[in-house]
């Protein structure tokens, strides 16, 4: 088998329950929408935008998969409240919170140099996540169900080119951290994902930066780039699932290997 073949998996570990992810629309929050929705799970997208949203719930639903979409700015608290209440009162429950979005940026550069695009990444990543917990408890306690936080390896070892976008991350891990032990009683298991893997984003990147590319596979152990649905989504499910039943409070990195600090 090829590295670039996907592993077979049992199929159904999902079957009968209720995923929403934030910035579902497109790269890694689709990737693992798609991921969820093949293992049975209902998926709603909570996109900005609707008229990008609502063609990705679309393609789940021609592949034969249960899928909505709906418009969610996660920097707003009435959009996630929405966001919620859309899932649970058209599905009847949540059993998994997947917050994806990200937003805002800063660029590359000491932290003297930043400018306040920061303070989108401080939206949608460190207040985001503590109100889409806060919305999504009650509904993740009756169905003993989980909550996910996509982070990233810069929030564990630091980025001296990213020191705001380190920041942040390591937020979201650091609330992840706290709710497990805050939440274990509820049946709620709280875990992060620090992925790497083909997006739009990373596209961008490489046109902007010709030599990324190499550079990241030369530092990455597998030698090549994760895909969103086969080495990202997996993940997600395996959190979503039964099969993560005593797993909470940690952070896996789909990276391939480039980080090695855990």
């Amino acid at each position: 088998m090829s590295p670039d073949t996907p592993t077979p998996v049992d199929t159904g570990l999902l079957e009968g329950r209720v995923a929403l992810v934030t910035g579902g629309a497109a790269g890694i929050g689709l990737g693992i929408a798609t991921a969820m929705a093949e293992q049975g799970a209902t998926v709603v997208l909570a996109a900005r935008r609707l008229e990008n949203g609502e063609p990705a719930a679309e393609s789940l639903r021609a592949a034969g998969h249960r899928a909505r979409c709906v418009r969610c700015d996660v920097t707003s608290r009435d959009d996630l409240e929405e966001a919620v209440a859309a899932a649970v009162e058209e599905f009847g429950r949540l059993d998994c919170l997947v917050h994806n979005a990200v937003g805002g940026s800063a660029a590359p550069g000491p932290l003297e140099g930043i400018g306040d695009g920061w303070r989108g990444l401080l939206a949608t990543t460190v207040r985001a996540s503590f109100d889409t917990a806060q919305v999504a408890h009650p509904h993740l306690a009756a169905a003993g169900g989980s909550l996910v936080f996509l982070t990233s390896a810069a929030g564990m070892e630091g980025s001296a080119n990213l020191p705001a976008y380190a920041m942040v991350k390591a937020s979201q891990r650091a609330l992840a951290k706290s709710l497990s032990r805050e939440w274990g009683s509820d049946g709620i298991r709280v875990n992060c994902i620090a992925p790497v893997a083909m997006t739009p984003a990373m596209a961008r990147a490489y046109a902007a930066n010709p030599e990324l590319e190499e550079r990241l596979v030369e530092r990455t152990p597998l030698r090549r780039i994760g895909d969103p649905v086969e080495d990202i989504g997996p993940v997600a499910v395996f959190l979503a699932s039964d099969l993560a039943r005593f797993v909470t409070g940690q952070t896996i990195v789909a990276d391939g290997g480039g980080f090695l600090g855990l």
